[in-house]
């Protein structure tokens, strides 16, 4: 470790030597790949790769569930919904920065996984993610139903 001796007296500072890196195979080491896994795709990554057709829906819906979602909030609890469309959808946003892009930097949000979007979405509404981004994605309330039965399957066989 890099630094100095704290427990010496004032004017008696000392630096301490740098150790060794860890050796393999060492006590306390893990056995194993010495690289990291792969993370996750990001859900703004998912969203791309699902407009262009290279996930499926079910690969689509599996990082939604586990994804960060940001959501716009007015002063009561809640999502906030649009009723100027066919049907009323709520926009979501993959990330801050598409939700700052879309409501402005002073706006209000909070933020939930999609598996909680999905069980809190209230019936006959749909949602758009990144309403102002590159790669619009509009889920309308047939859609969510859809995406409700899948995680059902999945959670309950």
């Amino acid at each position: 470790m890099y630094g100095y001796d704290q427990t010496a007296g004032p004017g008696q500072q000392q630096y301490a030597q740098p150790q060794p890196p860890p050796q393999p195979g060492g006590y306390g080491q893990q056995s194993g790949p010495l690289y990291p896994e792969p993370s996750p795709p990001s859900l703004a990554d998912a969203v791309r790769a699902f407009t262009t057709g290279a996930i499926s829906a079910e690969d689509f819906q599996q990082v939604f569930a586990t994804s960060k979602v940001y959501c716009p909030r007015g002063d009561n609890p809640g999502f906030l919904a649009l009723h100027n469309t066919q049907q009323p959808v709520i926009p979501m946003f993959t990330s801050l920065k598409e939700l700052r892009r879309y409501a402005g930097k002073e706006s209000k949000y909070f933020v939930i996984t999609g598996a909680e979007v999905i069980d809190l979405l209230p019936t006959g509404y749909g949602f758009v993610l990144d309403m102002e981004g590159e790669h619009r994605m509009v889920f309308d309330a047939k859609a969510v139903e859809q995406m409700v039965d899948f995680a059902m399957r999945r959670m309950y066989g």
